[in-house]
């Protein structure tokens, strides 16, 4: 997981125990988003259709997310695009988080349950 673009040691750590001993409870990536606080909550009013930030979960692992979604936002060409193309679009700042923050934890999810996986198998 270390591997990927402005994951470090320590938001890999953070992710892996928040994850737990038990990866068969993250039956998806959209568990895993609940577990760390990323997943949307709709806050629509009348014929406005928005989603805001959760604010549960765990603290430090969504707080690991931001670090590694902030990384990308300033050094990846990819990332840099996506904002500027949502920025565009006419989303606010906070809803561009929630979004890279969803889309890492969609990326991470397998790499995740693999680093589990190998730990938890004894040699």
């Amino acid at each position: 997981m270390v591997t990927r673009f402005s994951v470090g040691a320590q938001t890999a750590a953070t992710l892996l125990v928040t994850a737990g001993d038990n990866p068969e409870r993250l039956r998806n990536d959209a568990a895993l988003a609940a577990l760390c606080g990323v997943s949307p909550l709709e806050a629509s009013s009348g014929k406005v259709i928005r989603h805001r930030l959760n604010r549960g979960g765990d603290r430090q692992a969504n707080n690991a997310l931001w670090t590694i979604a902030m990384v990308r936002m300033r050094s990846e060409p990819r990332t840099r695009a996506y904002v500027e193309r949502r920025t565009q679009e006419g989303r606010s700042t906070k809803e561009i988080h929630r979004c890279l923050k969803r889309y890492i934890v969609r990326e991470l999810y397998p790499l995740i349950i693999k680093d589990l996986q190998a730990a938890s198998v004894v040699p």
